[in-house]
């Protein structure tokens, strides 16, 4: 069996029984100290709330993921590829094109811009140290944030595709007034679980996602077997621009669009180290584990720290997963002989 798909049915055994472990803690917190609330309603009313969140980072660390397995280095410029996706595809709302063209009009103009970046950045640099790679994406980071003000100003802009905002209420029977649920961020998961499936069919199924897979590996050993590695590129940043166009505009309905997205990218760091770098499934499960924690550590911890864990929660959590296990739950753990 997959190793992969063996810890990711490990964790889908174990989630219920963590989760049911955090209520007690929780509880036994609340029973000592009576400034805290709890009750297993609002818990999992909370728990829900961050699992969804996380699925908006998940998709952020999409598009970092899929950088890192055609080329093996961190694409700082994911968090600005977002914004600048989000900006044009209000842009072309603005001009009176309907969301639907307009977002076809930008998947366009993402691709073009991925083949361009190919081009006259990546292309001069095959072969070159991951550290020269690394600081051509923080290069295209600041281009693309300069360059989308400048076409498209630096308000912040509405987007609005019809997603509803409204609260559902579910499990009225189960626990009292029920559980109250965004309907947005329902509609923002499955998008990300279709986004998902798709990338992995992807990766796993196709010739060319075995090709990327490949050059993720080594770039000289895959230019020697016949993998033109400019296409490659090419499509992947094609790819990863698609992935940036789609967060950017549930991250841009969600919260407005503005320059504070492409500072996105710090909160999708957290997720890659949990779940790995080269893991499509690990991005989503780092997501998770990253927003659901987040969440419950602000609202039943929050009291006892003085608030404002959210902030540094996610970056402690990754601090002990560089320690303990750097490679991440999905990641794989890399042997070179020296």
């Amino acid at each position: 069996m997959n190793p992969t798909a063996l810890r990711f049915g490990l964790w889908l055994l174990v989630t219920p029984l963590l989760i049911a472990a955090l209520g007690l803690g929780f509880k036994g917190l609340a029973a000592v100290d009576s400034s805290l609330f709890f009750a297993w309603g609002y818990f999992i009313e909370v728990l829900i709330a961050g699992l969804l969140q996380g699925v908006m980072y998940s998709l952020v660390a999409l598009g970092f993921v899929l950088i890192f397995k055609a080329s093996g280095i961190f694409n700082f410029a994911q968090g600005s590829m977002v914004l600048f996706a989000a900006l044009t595809m209000v842009g072309f709302i603005e001009m009176g094109l309907h969301w639907t063209l307009a977002f076809v009009v930008t998947a366009a103009v993402m691709v073009l811009l991925a083949l361009a970046i190919e081009r006259v950045v990546l292309r001069p640099l095959v072969n070159q140290p991951h550290i020269i790679l690394f600081m051509a994406t923080i290069g295209i980071f600041y281009f693309l944030d300069g360059f989308g003000q400048t076409l498209w100003g630096s308000d912040v802009k509405v987007l609005d595709i019809g997603i509803s905002k409204a609260p559902i209420i579910v499990a009225e029977g189960i626990f009292e007034n029920g559980l109250l649920i965004n309907s947005f961020d329902l509609v923002a998961a499955l998008v990300g679980a279709v986004l998902v499936a798709g990338l992995a069919v992807f990766f796993q199924y196709t010739r060319v996602g075995r090709a990327l897979r490949a050059v993720a590996d080594d770039h000289q050993a895959a230019l020697s077997v016949g993998i033109p590695l400019k296409t490659i590129w090419a499509i992947v940043w094609s790819v990863a621009g698609i992935v940036a166009l789609v967060a950017g505009i549930m991250w841009g309905s969600k919260a407005g669009v503005q320059f504070s997205l492409a500072l996105i990218a710090l909160k999708a760091l957290p997720v890659l180290i949990l779940g790995g770098f080269t893991s499509i499934p690990g991005a989503i499960v780092g997501g998770l584990i990253i927003g659901a924690g987040e969440q419950l550590a602000e609202v039943f911890l929050g009291p006892i720290f003085g608030g404002a864990i959210q902030d540094w929660f996610a970056y402690m959590l990754a601090l002990v997963f560089l320690l303990f296990r750097p490679q991440g739950l999905f990641g794989e753990k890399i042997i070179e002989r020296i």
